[in-house]
């Protein structure tokens, strides 16, 4: 865990590091709709869909002329998974770093980004099943990808796919163990001032 939180802290400084001096500093609120899914390494419990959503600041840097810059952010975030005898959220505090490519004319621009994310779980589960015991992992970390437009130059609409690369939950059912990742769906709004 410490190398991963390592690797996203030298991300981060690298990119402010190199960011151009004249580069365009936004800050903003981000929110939207979280649709959460759970692979299993095997099929003794199968999960489906749960939505939730998201919120939290958010900052932009971008070097004027070329489009390239990135956005980090600070969202509460709800997640979980659905089984056959219960629904099981639980609240994370998610930090994306997005790399970001924008293109287009000044009033309508679209934007492509991608880059890791860690999430830390910031509360207990809501839902447990006594046939079935489900561990939530306390981090878990990923990596996003996504798109959208930018219109007038401060209103971002964007859709995400986040990619979980870590086990986020293991489950037990009758002295069978198995460990899930999570998969993030997200349709987001950014106001950026």
């Amino acid at each position: 865990m410490k190398k991963i939180v390592g690797l996203f802290v030298g991300i981060a400084l690298m990119t402010l590091v190199t960011a151009s001096a004249n580069a365009q500093i936004r800050f903003g609120v981000k929110g939207g709709l979280n649709i959460a899914s759970v692979r299993f390494d095997s099929d003794i419990l199968d999960a489906e869909n749960v939505t939730g959503f998201h919120i939290g600041p958010t900052i932009e840097t971008m070097v004027p002329y070329i489009g390239l810059g990135f956005d980090v952010a600070i969202l509460y975030s709800q997640k979980g998974l659905n089984t056959d005898m219960r629904t099981i959220s639980t609240d994370y505090i998610d930090v994306p770093v997005n790399f970001k490519w924008k293109f287009g004319i000044p009033v309508i621009k679209g934007f492509l980004a991608t880059g890791p994310y860690a999430s830390f779980r910031v509360g207990e589960d809501k839902g447990t099943s006594i046939q079935t015991q489900i561990e939530t992992k306390s981090f878990g970390a990923g990596w996003n990808f996504g798109g959208g437009v930018e219109v007038f130059g401060s209103l971002q609409v964007g859709f995400t796919y986040g990619l979980g690369l870590t086990n986020d939950y293991s489950a037990s059912k009758l002295g069978d163990i198995t460990n899930g990742k999570s998969n993030l769906m997200s349709v987001t709004a950014a106001l950026l001032f």
